[in-house]
């Protein structure tokens, strides 16, 4: 039995850079201030500020799935479902076309459409016993080197002392089922189905051919440390967007964070026609 949702306001992620944006976002503020729903608008071009927290009951991101990235992070910890308006190209995670916002808003304000739930990652860095930086991904926790065609040496282990080895790679791709159609799937990682609790360990271009991905529960904490001997210029870069340089020794823990990315759209098996359509499969 549906159960309608109550919606006193709400905020817009607007991507500047995409087209349409500004119109749509103006669309969707009369729309919803018609509603008595108070909006507010955060527009941005480039890399967005840090958006300060606040009460509301839904987010609307406009732009590709960088966009929903952002909203994500910023969202999912305040646990605030977010609509995502596809106005980029690929539109894995941005499932929503501009010209159906309003009936898929209102499927959900009527209690139609549950959020879809997405596993989130929570990531921090230790150096010299000490957290000195931690952050949330919806798609992947990237560790690399700065350099074109350079090996990295990571010592990677579960739960802090079950040893999985060490890589040698141009990088290590740490990926949630969301992230398995972005960075991972380019390296020749596996496709998971994005409502599931998983975490894909990838390898990019590792020296041993059998260092081959892995698909691990989500629950465990996986501990990727920098070797040594490795020398400078190693980047850790969180869902393509944030980065962060990494040290010898530093040590890299990744584990499924306490919430998850409520995200709004109808039609749970879409997913499989998004795949089919962007992929170009062959249709059956």
């Amino acid at each position: 039995m549906s159960s309608e949702k109550s919606c006193q306001s709400a905020v817009l992620f607007v991507n500047l850079l995409k087209k349409d944006s500004e119109q749509l976002a103006d669309k969707i503020f009369s729309e919803l201030n018609g509603r008595g729903i108070k909006t507010e608008v955060f527009s941005f071009e480039g890399k967005p500020e840090k958006l300060a927290p606040g009460k509301w009951d839904i987010a609307f991101s406009l732009g590709g799935d960088g966009t929903v990235l952002y909203t994500a992070r910023s969202m999912a910890p305040l646990g605030i479902p977010i609509l995502p308006v596809n106005l980029g190209t690929f539109g894995f995670i941005a499932e929503v076309n501009k010209e159906d916002w309003l009936l898929v808003f209102n499927k959900w304000i009527n209690g139609e459409i549950t959020p879809a739930r997405r596993c989130m990652f929570d990531i921090s860095v230790e150096r010299n016993s000490k957290i000195i930086m931690n952050n949330i991904c919806l798609n992947d926790a990237v560790i690399s080197y700065t350099q074109i065609a350079k090996l990295i040496k990571l010592d990677v282990h579960i739960e802090s002392n079950i040893a999985l080895g060490t890589y040698r790679c141009d990088g290590l791709v740490v990926a949630t089922p969301t992230g398995s159609t972005a960075y991972s799937m380019a390296a020749g990682g596996p496709i998971l189905y994005p409502d599931i609790e998983a975490m894909i360990i990838n390898p990019i271009c590792p020296f041993a051919l059998s260092n081959r991905p892995l698909v691990l529960p989500s629950q465990q904490t996986l501990t990727v440390t920098v070797a040594d001997e490795q020398r400078s210029g190693v980047l850790l870069t969180v869902d393509g967007q944030d980065t962060f340089a990494l040290e010898c020794s530093d040590k890299v823990y990744i584990k499924q964070a306490p919430y998850s990315a409520e995200l709004i759209f109808d039609g749970r098996y879409a997913y499989y026609s998004a795949l089919r359509n962007k992929l170009f499969w062959s249709p059956s």
